[in-house]
């Protein structure tokens, strides 16, 4: 698996959206009120509206399923089940030295 995706989350969504395109020429899809995709910023991302954490590194899988079961054979915390949303599925989970992350497919 690779890295490819990064999601931050912002309490003010309006202002973190301009402060990147004003900051570093950013642009953005508008997925609705509550989620910005980053459109040119180097590295596929988003910003979704809700309280301050660190960004969610997210890793890209065709076996959503054999991901899960590699990840905690070797010792991750499941945090988040399998859930769907726009675009396919994902699962959530915290390594043993304690970065959440996720995992997910279009399958």
């Amino acid at each position: 698996m690779k890295i490819d995706y990064v999601e931050f989350n912002s309490p003010d969504l309006g202002a973190t959206r301009r402060f990147f395109a004003d900051a570093f020429g950013w642009s953005f899809n508008d997925y609705g009120p509550d989620y910005q995709e980053l459109a040119d910023a180097g590295v596929s991302g988003g910003i979704a509206q809700g309280p301050l954490a660190p960004p969610l590194i997210i890793l890209r899988t065709d076996d959503l399923e054999a991901a899960l079961a590699c990840v905690t054979k070797a010792g991750a915390r499941i945090t988040r089940p399998i859930f769907e949303f726009p675009g396919g599925r994902r699962f959530q989970f915290r390594e043993p030295g304690g970065t959440e992350m996720a995992v997910w497919s279009d399958r």
